[in-house]
């Protein structure tokens, strides 16, 4: 990459982003704010939670800023998880979150409908489930260009969050139950609407290259706010025109008509300016005048960006007898001010410390098993060698997934592979191959979050229990333990072979292990077929329809495109294979 293709950013080093902005974020509003929890990924307000109320969380990946940390405070949410950038937080910086906003009568969690997000936050509720906090998920799905109608619940998250959250955080406040909150939440999500469009890229700081192309004179109808690909690109046209792209489907699915009343947000997307926004609210505002609805309220700025995205979206919201008061209920955020919060009605409730669970080995009954080809020590060498050679290749991965989502595979795979290798550094030297496994994936759920935390995470956990009676391994325990990583994958993700995801290779990994070992073959062999057949299987995933993830909301415009799950999975056995023969 030249000097002359990176994008600048003021920033100190990629790998702080977060932190910094955090800090920065805090003594920007120390009356409003405050960080809590081990994971120091969650930011609450100040002054909950209150007892007896329900708790509202939101969360997200970072880059979208204000969102989602930007609604905290008084009136809305209680507390947000905040992720890695375009990634979701990991399972226990959303646990910390939910302990910020525990007060005792449940908590609701707010989300886009991502597949990161769905599994850590999932995997939150499950952990804090055990604690005896009630944590229940309500899906964002604004984005009407993901889906068709009638598959609704399928659509993304993207700017129509707003409303949603401030409905929700306005029925907590007035004291209803949760499921109340959760009711009113839900209805709020169902009459809205968004659509989107992008005039240029964005870029991750890791990377400083733009996260897809568009040419100069082009746009982009639908697109994400990680910068997914949309449902159509264009010539540029004239702000008018634009409006009335994203209006139109809007009005169509709303049913909007004489008498309704909406609230409406024109959002930037990071980069746009002011002036281009309220042009662009200038034909709505008209438009809706003209068909008879009324504009109860209206939002014109950057509410839920993509980092520096080119760009704008419009989120409509029909309101009715029950949202119009929510929508107008006063709040106080660092992004949003709406009216006069009243003063707290009871003091914060008291927070137990509470410890934070972990995975943990399960000890085998009786002495491990020996005698196999792949000692601790090697198997071990292994995996920090699948780290090494996806932190290589991690610009490539990027690259990859820049095609089909947000272009962060690469970063997310850096990061949890760094995090591993810390991890694995921390063991004794002859720690056991499950002890190894249990220790990289806690790891990786910690450091990375996306979707790819939960995945590994779950798989190496399920291949180190295929394994725990093993001191060392031989080629059927290794090949047990692939096949466990891919069905670990499975159980996690729901997908399946076929879906275009980071299982069309693990899936004919341990087919192909498994055949091999039928055939007489050892460790070596086993685990160079498993290698051959990820590749094989990575290469097959750019004619598939993508099923799962981000991909599965572009249709025919996935194909021709490589999964960068895949091609991850292919690298680390690849790297496992290669590094079999040292000598330890």
């Amino acid at each position: 990459m030249t000097e002359e293709t990176r994008t600048k950013k003021l920033i100190n080093a990629p790998e702080a982003v977060i932190d910094e902005m955090i800090e920065g974020l805090l003594a920007a509003h120390p009356d409003l704010l405050r960080r809590d929890g081990e994971t120091l990924r969650a930011v609450a307000a100040v002054d909950g939670p209150r007892e007896g109320k329900v708790g509202i969380v939101v969360g997200g990946g970072s880059g979208h800023e204000p969102a989602f940390v930007g609604y905290v405070g008084r009136g809305l949410a209680d507390a947000a998880a905040i992720g890695n950038v375009f990634a979701s937080p990991s399972p226990a910086q959303v646990a910390d979150a939910v302990r910020a906003a525990d007060g005792g009568a449940g908590v609701l969690m707010l989300y886009g409908n991502y597949s990161g997000d769905v599994m850590n936050f999932g995997m939150a509720a499950e952990m804090l489930e055990e604690e005896g906090i009630a944590a229940r998920s309500l899906l964002v799905t604004d984005d009407a260009a993901s889906a068709p109608i009638g598959r609704e619940g399928e659509r993304r998250g993207i700017a129509g969050g707003f409303f949603v959250f401030k409905a929700a955080g306005a029925a907590a406040d007035l004291g209803h139950d949760l499921d109340e909150v959760a009711r009113l939440a839900a209805h709020a999500n169902a009459r809205t609407r968004s659509m989107g469009v992008a005039l240029g890229a964005c870029s991750l700081p890791q990377t400083r290259r733009p996260n897809f192309t568009i040419g100069a004179d082009e746009m982009e109808i639908g697109m994400g706010i990680h910068g997914e690909p949309g449902i159509e690109r264009t010539q540029l046209e004239t702000a008018d025109a634009v409006a009335e792209r994203l209006l139109a489907p809007i009005i169509q699915e709303l049913a909007l008509g004489q008498g309704d009343r909406v609230a409406v947000l024109v959002n930037g997307l990071g980069s746009t300016s002011l002036m281009e926004l309220y042009i662009l609210h200038r034909h709505v505002a008209g438009r809706l005048e003209a068909l008879g609805v009324a504009q109860a309220c209206c939002w014109v700025g950057n509410y839920v960006t993509a980092l520096e995205m080119a760009g704008a979206s419009l989120s409509v919201l029909k309101l009715d007898d029950e949202l119009e008061p929510l929508i107008a209920h006063p709040c106080r955020t660092p992004a949003l001010q709406v009216g006069l919060p009243a003063a707290p009605t009871s003091a914060p409730a008291a927070r137990p410390v509470r410890q934070r669970p972990e995975m943990r080995s399960e000890a085998p009954q009786g002495p491990l098993e020996t005698g196999g080809e792949i000692s601790a020590a090697l198997f071990r060498t292994m995996l920090l060698a699948a780290g090494e050679r996806v932190i290589a290749e991690a610009d490539v991965l990027s690259a990859l997934d820049g095609a089909l989502g947000d272009g962060d595979h690469g970063v997310t795979m850096e990061t949890g592979f760094r995090a591993v290798a810390r991890a694995l550094d921390a063991l004794p030297q002859d720690a056991a191959p499950n002890v190894l496994c249990d220790a990289a994936a806690q790891a990786f759920l910690d450091a990375v979050g996306a979707s790819a935390g939960p995945l590994y995470a779950t798989g190496l956990r399920h291949a180190g229990r295929a394994v725990a009676h093993r001191g060392d391994l031989d080629a059927a325990s290794l090949t047990a333990w692939i096949r466990a990583m891919a069905e670990g994958i499975a159980e996690r993700g729901g997908a399946r072979p076929g879906d275009k995801t980071m299982l069309d290779a693990w899936a004919p990994a341990a087919e192909a292990a498994e055949d091999a070992l039928r055939d007489g073959g050892g460790a070596e062999a086993c685990l160079a077929a498993a290698a051959q057949a990820a590749q094989a299987g990575r290469d097959a995933t750019e004619a598939m329809w993508a099923r799962r993830g981000r991909a599965a909301k572009l249709g025919d415009r996935a194909l021709g495109h490589i999964d960068p799950g895949a091609a991850s999975a292919a690298l680390i056995l690849a790297a496992m294979s290669a590094a079999q023969g040292r000598d330890i």
